[in-house]
């Protein structure tokens, strides 16, 4: 009895030893921004509570962030954004989940440009895609990260009726940043 005390002593340590030296960092307030440029309208929408974590141990890169909280300075467009777009009440969260393509150095000194490969998840459609970041260490305990990609809302099953086509574009450029702290 007094060896099986001593190895659940021992694993125990172990894990609290892992947990200390793991090199895993989240983020629950990052900024999501998307920008529409279309012929006749131009919008920004934006959120400041876009959850991320970088695990570099397991090379996992994972972002989400509940769709509810984008604004874009119009409350009549956001509530039709929501209801007849992005439809939130059936799909509230957009997600990408992947991993660097090659590790970053995590330099305190530069900025690595890297990408990721993963899967973008939104509006209940997930397709796999490859966005370019840049990661940099900006002290022991934080990572600063900054991603700008496009999406096609067409690619996730978002339609754009033909009478809003000039003031919605088929194309937004997404841009994710934000600080992880470990």
């Amino acid at each position: 009895m007094k060896r099986v005390f001593q190895l659940i002593i021992i694993c125990f340590i172990t894990t609290l030893a892992e947990d200390a030296f793991a090199q895993v960092y989240k983020t629950e307030k990052g900024k999501a921004e998307f920008l529409s440029k279309a012929p006749l309208n131009e919008f920004v929408g934006t959120s400041s509570n876009l959850n991320g974590l970088i695990d570099v141990d397991k090379n996992l890169v994972d972002f989400f962030i509940d769709l509810n909280t984008l604004k874009t300075g119009i409350s009549l467009r956001d509530k039709h954004m929501r209801e007849n777009y992005l439809e939130t009440k059936k799909y509230p969260f957009s997600e990408f989940t992947g991993k660097f393509k090659t590790l970053p150095k995590f330099d305190q000194k530069n900025h690595d440009e890297v990408f990721v490969v993963g899967v973008f998840k939104i509006h209940g459609v997930e397709k796999q895609v490859e966005i370019p970041a840049s990661v940099q260490k900006t002290s022991s305990n934080e990572l600063a990260f900054e991603s700008k990609f496009v999406i096609k809302l067409s690619d996730y099953k978002i339609a754009i009726p033909k009478v809003v086509f000039y003031e919605l574009a088929e194309e937004q450029e997404v841009t994710i940043s934000g600080v992880l702290k470990k």
